[in-house]
């Protein structure tokens, strides 16, 4: 089963809530995808939660959407913001992005959305959400979800 974000908002109601405020606190955040040679790429990107899904808007051709193409497995890191406060934490989100060609997907979301023309669309299918703050000033807290399985909270000093 492939779980889009409203199966991990159905699962994980809290989590998934924290994650979308943490990236709704700001517009841009950090994209990670493989090269063709298999090494790391990072870029800047905007998201949108809508109608249940995750979804990456790029530009024609971008390197990102090549790579994404090409191999669609990326990480997603919520912009941490200004200053040295971790506020809630950090947010990462893993997973597989799949093309959307489909002329009725793309025209709702250009509807609500409005990107540039031409772009390339992606929904996402999630392998992993994981967050982590600091709880009390003394521990390093890490909740972790994977598909199918409850969210697992690991605590270190």
């Amino acid at each position: 089963m492939a779980w889009n974000w409203a199966a991990f908002t159905a699962a994980e109601p809290e989590l998934s809530k924290i994650a979308e405020e943490r990236f709704g606190a700001s517009t841009h955040h950090v994209l990670a995808t493989l090269r063709r040679d298999g090494s790391p790429r990072t870029s800047g990107l905007e998201v949108r939660f809508l109608n249940g899904e995750l979804w990456l808007g790029m530009m024609p051709d971008s390197l990102k959407a090549l790579d994404l193409r090409r191999d669609p497995r990326f990480a997603l890191q919520a912009n941490p913001g200004p200053g040295k406060d971790p506020g809630p934490g950090d947010i990462r989100i893993g997973g597989r992005a799949i093309e959307v060609e489909d002329p009725v997907a793309k025209g709702a979301y250009t509807q609500e959305v409005e990107p540039p023309e031409p772009f390339h669309l992606f929904r996402t299918e999630l392998t992993e959400v994981v967050r982590t703050y600091v709880e009390d000033d003394t521990y390093l807290v890490a909740q972790v979800w994977q598909p199918g399985e409850p969210v697992r909270t690991l605590k270190r000093t």
